[in-house]
């Protein structure tokens, strides 16, 4: 969508709620999406507006969602995405019935819903009902909470979850604008990825407040975002600040006290940051992923409260999502790698800029390693960059791949040309596609006449192709490298020679690396009194860290260590991050031992988790 049409847009949906012209057509996706059943080249959608009551003794949402809608004067049918949904009517800004039909439901994509349209229509206000296994949505009891006194609902949509809880067209090239009234009962407070217009809510009655929301810049549909709980607010800088349960809310504000930092590093390497406040909420642990980047209100998982800081690498690659995936997307699912690759290596020039070379560095050698083991258990196929994901869940394509085979490529390109001008093309990639979603071939377009400029011996020399479409990494990659990882890999081979784990030299060890020597001794040939020693001397298994914590369970799992189980299984059962359990399952399904301790701990587990996480485990537990 160029940016004269998107002023365009955006100014007729801006009083969305009265009379007047219907919106002009934008110029449609480059590429049609094949996880979305809408036509926007015939009738797209502009802007949402929910009006949506919360009922949790009965998990579901009510209410209503009235969508602008740009169209050809041709047009006489609205497509929308839905899954789930209890359509009860449809009807015009005149408050006219219009004819719908559901089509049957098609794996992954769910059901298609027909709006037969007049030659007047220009809103369509679909009421409706969210199922209560709503894919996107998790319920949680007061039980699952920290604070054990209140329920808790929160959404996740990405990739293609939203239609499950809004009937719109969800798809990442079509970007809208929203705006929402949010009811829910009195002690529980709302908040969205959105500007909060009433912070304290309005009266409803009945015992019921309403919560009222606004963003005025398209997104894509994924990035609408949703949570209601026993909310608690500290404000850590000008723009910036915490949500969470108040039992949290002392350790989260502790842990993400350098966001107004990292806002100010981000913005030196990609121009001005464009959505107002940057806000982070701390969910239960149930969250499925370590972050969520929903503008203005990024959603984390509390494995990121370590104590000391050491895991805010999260946060950085979820406010450097504000530039890379938010304002300018990914166009399709198959171009995936343009929101993360970017932004993973967003993420370790901010981490440079705040915690110095050797840390990023730290960073980039674990990403990389990670890469190498995930190419090693993908098809070949999926180790490009781009993805075919026809017939596919596109959550198929969220691997490393896209993130540090994407990342690799950027560090690639900025050792061949330099800072000096890598720097400015980056900037400039924001400023020129800002608020619009992107194809790889258009990413290619803007490299080739914005930064190589004709330089055909720079082109030839970086040869892009073999990263996009062929498998594997390019030899021409840059490695990185770390000299604290390597006296990390020389201490790991002296424990592995037979040293006690007493004598290494451990005091200093950062986070990054701990992983790494854990990871060295994954694989590494450890006898049972090795083992021993490890757990008696370094008290891993008791470490508040996450990820050392993760890194030690598979080290146990691997050499079949019994004393670590009740580790393993209060790790399991206690947060729903797939980061971590998808592998600690994965290791377990392994081996006959670790089969029935799995499908143990899975089967009284598993209603903790969100769709996102059981959907994964339930292929691999079985």
């Amino acid at each position: 969508m160029t940016r004269v049409l998107l002023a365009a847009v955006l100014l007729a949906v801006s009083g969305c709620s009265g009379a007047g012209s219907p919106p002009p057509m934008p110029e449609p996706p480059s590429v049609p999406d094949i996880h979305s059943h809408a036509r926007p080249a015939e009738a797209r959608v502009t802007h949402v507006s929910l009006n949506l009551e919360a009922d949790f003794p009965k998990r579901l949402l009510r209410g209503t969602a009235t969508l602008t809608v740009a169209r050809t004067p041709q047009a006489r049918t609205l497509v929308l995405d839905t899954q789930g949904l209890r359509i009860e009517r449809v009807f015009d800004q005149d408050q006219h019935p219009l004819p719908f039909a559901l089509r049957p439901a098609e794996p992954v994509l769910g059901q298609a819903l027909d709006i037969t349209l007049s030659e007047a229509v220009e809103r369509v206000t679909v009421q409706y009902q969210t199922s209560q296994d709503a894919a996107a949505l998790q319920w949680l009891t007061p039980a699952q909470t920290s604070g054990k006194s209140q329920p808790y609902l929160y959404s996740q949509g990405q990739a293609i979850l939203t239609r499950s809880w809004i009937p719109t067209q969800d798809s990442p090239g079509i970007r809208q604008t929203y705006d929402a009234r949010i009811t829910v009962p009195t002690p529980l407070k709302a908040v969205m990825a959105a500007e909060m217009l009433a912070p304290g809510g309005r009266d409803a009655g009945q015992g019921r407040r309403t919560f009222e929301f606004r963003m005025e810049h398209a997104i894509p549909p994924y990035l609408i975002a949703l949570a209601v709980g026993d909310l608690s607010f500290r404000e850590l800088g000008p723009r910036t600040g915490v949500y969470t349960e108040p039992a949290m809310l002392e350790s989260a504000a502790s842990e993400l006290v350098d966001l107004e930092k990292m806002i100010t590093a981000a913005e030196a390497l990609g121009g001005p940051y464009r959505w107002g406040r940057y806000d982070v909420l701390v969910l239960p642990p149930s969250f499925p992923f370590g972050g969520m980047e929903n503008p203005r209100l990024t959603f984390a998982t509390p494995t990121i409260l370590a104590g000391d800081r050491s895991l805010v690498s999260l946060l950085a690659h979820e406010l450097a999502h504000s530039w890379s995936g938010n304002l300018v997307s990914n166009a399709t699912w198959g171009d995936f790698w343009l929101n993360e690759g970017v932004t993973t290596y967003f993420e370790n020039r901010i981490m440079e800029a705040l915690y110095g070379a050797d840390r990023a560095a730290m960073l980039a050698v674990l990403g990389r390693g990670e890469l190498a083991r995930a190419m090693q258990d993908l098809p070949a196929a999926d180790t490009r960059l781009q993805i075919d994901l026809k017939g596919r869940d596109p959550d198929d394509g969220m691997t490393a791949v896209p993130y540090e085979k994407g990342a690799a490529l950027f560090h690639t390109i900025e050792q061949a040309v330099g800072r000096d001008r890598f720097d400015p093309w980056l900037r400039g990639y924001f400023n020129r596609h800002a608020f619009t979603s992107i194809t790889t071939g258009q990413f290619v377009t803007d490299l080739q006449q914005q930064l190589l400029r004709g330089d055909t011996a720079l082109e030839a020399r970086l040869d892009l192709q073999p990263w996009l479409t062929q498998p594997g990494l390019p030899p021409t990659a840059v490695v990185p490298s770390s000299p604290a990882l390597a006296e990390v890999e020389s201490e790991a081979r002296r424990f592995g020679a037979g040293a006690a784990a007493g004598t290494l030299q451990t005091a200093a060890w950062s986070t990054q690396q701990w992983q790494h020597f854990l990871e060295q001794l994954r694989t590494a040939r450890l006898a049972p009194a090795q083992m021993r020693d490890l757990d008696t001397t370094l008290a891993l298994a008791a470490s508040g860290n996450s990820e050392i914590l993760f890194a030690w369970l598979r080290v146990a799992i691997a050499r079949q260590y019994d004393p670590a189980l009740p580790a393993v299984e209060r790790f399991l059962s206690s947060q729903g991050r797939r980061k971590f359990l998808k592998p600690l399952y994965e290791d377990l399904m392994q081996t006959p031992w670790g089969q029935p301790i799995a499908r143990r701990v899975y089967s009284q587990a598993r209603p903790s988790y969100h769709s996102v996480s059981s959907g994964t485990i339930d292929t691999i537990v079985e």
